[in-house]
Order: C-alpha cells, then structure tokens, then sequence
C-alpha cells in the first residue's frame, strides 16, 4: 500500500502487467496536454496520448518507457493505466520503428483521398516517440 509520499502506479497492457509499485511521480501525455501525478492528486480520468512515461521510484531514480494511447485513472492513493502498449527502452525494436516512421511520412507526403490523415499522423507519432526512447538505453 502506497503511504503518504508515493502513489500505487499500474500499467496494464493486452499481454501483461507492465508496471506495478509505489512511487514519488508519475509524469505523461494526455489528449489535453502534459501531466504530472504526486501522491494525493485529485481524482481524473482522461485519455492517454503517445508519449514518453517517466516514472519517479524515488528522487534518485526516474525511469522512462514509450506509452502508446490509453486510459488513465487518478485517485488520490493510485494511479492506472490502460495501455495499447508500454516498452522500455531495450524493448523498442529500432529497425521496426524506423520502418514505421518512413512508411507514416510517405504517406503523410503523398495523401490524397484514400489516406487516413490522422491515423498517418498518429503511426507517425507513435514511431517518433519509440525512436525517442530507445535513445535514452544505457
């Protein structure tokens, strides 16, 4: 059980459990904008946008993994998260990324009517900000 100065943070994928202790802070993106979560934060639920999770365990100590859209919940002892997917660094297959991010480009550059706008834009984000944390590896 979380006590007074750190909050029960859990990232929940489809294929596991991907985090679950207590911690000082949790920092992410959401649709609305950047968010920071301290211990004893008021209720939320908001959605979660791609992004990069970083995880405070305690001052000495933050851990970063790319978070792709979700759900988010804040309660003053937890924090939740429902996510599409969640990887650590040494998880992000880099070549995969780079292949994902040029095919996104390609047809952000050549839309016409067939082309899903958004969804190019989001696969676009979602490559970006795994090629982002795969830098951050040891």
């Amino acid at each position: 059980m979380a006590d007074s100065k750190t909050v029960r943070l859990e990232v929940i994928t489809p294929e596991r459990t991907f985090y679950d202790k207590d911690v000082e802070m949790v920092e992410l993106t959401t649709t609305e904008g950047d968010i920071g979560i301290y211990p004893e934060h008021i209720s939320l639920t908001t959605i979660v946008a791609p992004g990069i999770l970083t995880i405070t365990e305690n001052k000495d100590e933050k851990k970063k993994a790319s978070l792709l859209e979700g759900f988010l919940e804040i309660t003053p002892t937890k924090v939740t998260i429902l996510a599409q997917a969640c990887e650590w660094p040494e998880e992000i297959d880099v070549h995969r990324a780079e292949e994902a991010k040029i095919r996104a480009e390609r047809r952000i550059q050549h839309a016409d009517e067939r082309v899903n706008m958004t969804r190019a834009e989001l696969a676009l984000k979602r490559s970006l900000v795994r090629l982002d944390v795969a830098s951050m590896k040891d």
